[in-house]
């Protein structure tokens, strides 16, 4: 394997998780967010994904990697634009689901979760705007990220193994989204499990930027409905999930 795809992986499955949970962890003690605070988190989490995403896109030119190789090609029209529809209805219903679990949980109930939508997730039209350049972001270049290069470097390495591949690309997927507690691993691992098969069945990136940007759209979109409402407030900054570091799955997007 090339050098630099190794300093790739290096970054993506130790230097990225390690900064993503100290990033959120000083993020959820240290004080209450101003709306100019979550601007600057959004911006620097775009300009962060957008730079990985074309260095990325620079050595594997440099390698020779084919665009059809990281799934920057439509070989069936009909089956991506059909497996697209089907995550999307999916990536819809998610998020909506699982905000309106947190919004009926009980007084102290999932309380670090009900911090990191609170603190994070958008508060005013401005915000929600740059929410979705980041909702963008994330769709177009986290995909590319895992699978796409991921992928693509486990496929070569183990002669075309593409389940292989498919879970190596969903593992550092999931350890990328570590700052959401490690007991979202499994679930995060199984997305991407999902992502990364739908971009096996149909040789396409698409169907996986498309759902994931509509996932991450959808649960801004929604949070910032319910927080203008008042439905989210934090009982306590300092319950024991918090000390203890363990933090439940987030809905609220990404923020490496």
């Amino acid at each position: 394997m090339p050098w630099d795809f190794v300093l790739i992986l290096f970054l993506l499955g130790v230097l990225l998780p390690w900064r993503g949970t100290v990033r959120l962890r000083r993020v959820l003690t240290a004080r209450e967010l101003s709306s100019a605070d979550r601007l600057a988190i959004y911006a620097s989490t775009i300009a962060f994904q957008w730079a990985a995403a074309a260095t990325v896109a620079w050595r594997t030119q440099a390698r020779g990697v084919t665009p059809a190789a990281l799934g920057l090609a439509v070989p069936d029209a009909t089956h991506v634009v059909a497996t697209t529809a089907g995550l999307t209805l999916i990536a819809v219903f998610v998020p909506i689901a699982s905000l309106r679990r947190l919004e009926s949980a009980r007084p102290g109930e999932h309380s670090t979760l009900r911090a990191m939508v609170e603190t994070l997730m958008p508060h005013n039209p401005l915000e929600l705007a740059v929410f979705v350049a980041l909702a963008i972001t994330a769709g177009l270049c986290e995909e590319f990220l895992y699978r796409g290069f991921v992928y693509a470097v486990f496929a070569e390495v183990t002669s075309g193994s593409s389940w292989f591949a498919i879970a190596i690309s969903a593992a550092f997927f999931a350890v990328a989204h570590l700052y959401q507690g490690p007991r979202s691993l499994l679930t995060t691992f199984l997305v991407g499990v999902a992502l990364g098969a739908a971009r096996e069945w149909t040789g396409s990136l698409l169907p996986g930027m498309v759902a994931h940007f509509v996932a991450d759209l959808t649960a801004g979109v929604a949070a910032q409905a319910k927080l203008a409402r008042g439905r989210f407030r934090v009982e306590t900054r300092n319950d024991p999930e918090q000390r203890t570091g363990q933090r439940p799955w987030n809905t609220a997007g990404d923020y490496n």
